[in-house]
């Protein structure tokens, strides 16, 4: 069995690694790259492979830097199975068909402002493009051992990311290959805890929260609270940046648990983004993938996804509605990087006024607009036009979907006889800091992945 490298090695985004195993090609996830105008752009450039030469896909969840750029190796030749868990494979046309509309807007946009000569900007797919992916899905349950290939098997285990991520079990030529997919932090709410694995020959492990620890949720879910109190107080607007899977949900979840102690019931939230709706959707159908605590509160009074105050915008006409409003208003919108979406819209609006307090409660890769923020800088560029920051900026990084270097560690330390492990979807300090800790603690071999890098098991 060999591996290599092609995505989200050295960097979080696009993950993407080809196994050759069996006498077989398979790729595991085929993630599209986020961050700065550069990064993006080798989203367009070709495979590193032959994309008609892989047998079948493996996806471990439907965020979009793992499937963002299955609708191009479709198109680019491959027409095998695609092997997903099966509430993923009910998040995926969500994730894609907003991302196709995306980029077909974004090609208008470019075009629009393009220069004498230059080229058209086409979309990075299309509509069909999806369509045509969504014909190639096999959805698979949890725990089950199944037979994807001659001589290839994989079984997916809850990972606790987001509903339906899984960590990939995969058994060929005698071997063991475990890859982590992204693993969330033990007692995520709605979430149950990622499953622990004990024997591997080789582990493809994220270490996107590889050098540091996040802070105690409850700390966390503190600090949100007195945020909103500041904020009320102020008369000002909460802007949220969020993925449209796993952060919108789980905000929602917290606003119903602390309905009466945040004194929720006195502001207008909006949840403005489609996709999200849609999402919640999903969420509502799988609820046997729920963990205890959830089923809970989903069962009392408001339920996270039916707030008496919550206001689900669809057409774009409601979504500018909402910069009309002075105050008292939490907008949760996407992207969760504010690299796209709605959410520019409303930061364009509302970053020059001292009483905006905008939240970051995921992850912000470099080059994003979120991590600009983040660091931040007195002025950021969108839509083409400068804009100065007076709004009151928090991270709160204890909400995040990504377990941290402690939850990496504790998580690795289920195996048996310290395998060997490649760090993947992490940025280099992530990945030398928690390499550092593995192999001091374990004796283990770790290796930090490289495009093109690779390794026999």
């Amino acid at each position: 069995m060999q591996v290599e490298f092609h995505g989200a090695a050295g960097q979080v985004t696009g993950s993407m690694h080809l196994v050759e195993a069996a006498g077989k090609r398979l790729l595991l996830d085929c993630g599209m790259l986020q961050g700065s105008r550069e990064q993006e752009a080798g989203n367009a450039e070709p495979f590193p492979f032959d994309p008609a030469g892989l047998d079948a896909v493996v996806l471990s969840h439907a965020h979009i830097d793992h499937i963002g750029r299955v609708p191009l190796l479709v198109a680019r030749g491959f027409s095998g199975p695609i092997w997903l868990q099966r509430a993923s494979a009910d998040l995926l046309p969500v994730m894609l068909e907003d991302a196709a509309s995306l980029a077909a807007s974004e090609a208008v946009r470019a075009n629009r402002h393009r220069a004498p000569g230059e080229p058209e900007q086409a979309p990075l797919f299309t509509a069909a493009d999806v369509a045509a992916v969504l014909a190639l899905l096999r959805p698979l349950d949890y725990d089950v051992r199944t037979t994807i290939l001659p001589g290839v098997e994989i079984a997916l285990r809850d990972a606790g990311h987001i509903l339906g991520s899984s960590i990939v079990e995969l058994w060929a030529d005698d071997r063991k290959l475990v890859f982590s997919g992204d693993l969330g932090p033990r007692g995520t709410p709605i979430l149950r805890d990622p499953t622990a694995i004990a024997e591997a020959d080789l582990v493809l492990m994220e270490s996107t929260y590889g050098d540091r620890n996040h802070r105690e949720r409850a700390a966390t879910v503190h600090e949100l609270g007195e945020v909103f109190e500041h904020a009320w107080r102020e008369r000002g607007v909460v802007l949220i940046p969020a993925f449209a899977v796993g952060r919108s949900q789980e905000l929602l979840y917290w606003f119903a648990r602390h309905w009466d102690e945040w004194k929720l019931e006195r502001w207008r939230i909006f949840l403005d983004s489609p996709m999200a709706a849609k999402v919640v959707g999903v969420y509502d159908r799988h609820q046997e993938l729920f963990d205890e605590q959830a089923r809970a509160v989903w069962a009392r009074k408001p339920s996270p996804f039916r707030l008496p105050n919550l206001h689900y915008t669809a057409s774009t006409g409601e979504s500018m509605g909402i910069n009309a409003i002075a105050g008292g208003a939490i907008v949760i919108a996407g992207s969760g990087m504010a690299n796209g979406g709605r959410i520019q819209h409303h930061l364009r609006h509302r970053l020059a006024r001292r009483d905006t307090h905008v939240v970051f409660v995921g992850y912000q890769a470099e080059g994003t607009l979120g991590r600009r923020l983040v660091e931040r800088a007195p002025w950021v560029r969108i839509h083409g036009r400068d804009h100065r920051v007076n709004a009151q900026i928090h991270t709160v990084g204890g909400l995040s979907a990504h377990t941290d270097q402690q939850g990496l560690i504790d998580w690795y330390a289920n195996f048996r006889n310290a395998p060997p492990v490649a760090l993947v979807h992490g940025e280099d300090r992530a990945r030398e800091a928690l390499a550092g800790e593995i192999g001091e603690r374990f004796g283990a071999r770790v290796d930090l992945a490289r495009p093109g890098m690779r390794l026999v098991v």
